[in-house]
């Protein structure tokens, strides 16, 4: 038990841990999601791990990090388990509309330097839809409930694992196109219908696209051309 992987993860990267150092836990008391929201973490039947990465690129490629943990977390559910998820911009994965693991990634930089990035990923595997609190079991899943039989943590971890570490060498052989490319293909954005609330405002568009930097394009009501760096998407008839 630890209170966030993430939080571990910066420590020991502050001291000098190697890339590619991951930190897992059974369970967290003070596990963190996007906006200061708390991630369920009970112990025995999920996921829930950082990674630190020290990419050498300058600190507006950061982005890339977390589109290229949602591929590869997408791909690692899809080989483990059948199914396909929907990646949700800007950090979601969802399985029949509900969300089935997060990504809270963290920077560590100055203003042309990255230092370190720590990747966070929660991924609900063999949760059953009683353990979920009330608030949040309309919109949680697991692969447990999606799939109707449990899924091996130890295997789910060692495939997320290699598919992080092969979209990881891809980014760097190919660049950012190949992950841009493979996100889309995942998400299926572009044309929907969106609400975002971003920063106290709400805006209601059609999703147009993500820019080389992981922005979301969203254009507006009235015509015009938005772009969201941050945000929570809500699909039309969600």
């Amino acid at each position: 038990e630890i209170d966030s992987t993430n939080s571990k993860a910066y420590e020991l990267a502050m001291e000098g841990a190697e890339e590619g150092e991951v930190v897992v836990a059974e369970s967290q008391t003070r596990g963190r999601g996007r906006l200061g929201r708390q991630w369920f973490s009970p112990p025995y039947v999920n996921l829930y791990l950082s990674i630190i990465l020290r990419p050498q690129i300058p600190p507006h490629q950061a982005s890339m990090m977390t589109l290229m943990a949602a591929v590869a977390t997408a791909e690692a559910i899809q080989s483990s388990s059948g199914l396909r998820p929907t990646i949700k911009w800007p950090n979601d994965l969802l399985l029949s509309g509900r969300k089935v693991a997060g990504l809270l990634n963290e920077l560590h930089s100055e203003a042309d330097q990255i230092h370190f990035i720590i990747l966070g990923i929660g991924v609900n595997l063999n949760t059953e839809v009683r353990m979920f609190p009330k608030e949040i079991r309309g919109k949680a899943t697991s692969l447990r409930i999606e799939k109707g039989e449990g899924v091996s943590r130890k295997e789910f971890f060692q495939t997320l694992l290699k598919t992080l570490e092969n979209w990881y060498s891809i980014f760097f052989r190919e660049g950012a196109p190949a992950i841009l490319n493979a996100w889309r293909g995942w998400a299926n954005l572009q044309g929907r219908l969106v609400r975002i609330t971003s920063f106290g405002d709400t805006l209601i568009g059609k999703a147009i696209d993500i820019d080389s930097d992981g922005a979301l394009i969203l254009e507006t009501m009235d015509g015009k051309q938005r772009r969201i760096l941050a945000g929570d998407v809500e699909y039309s008839g969600e």
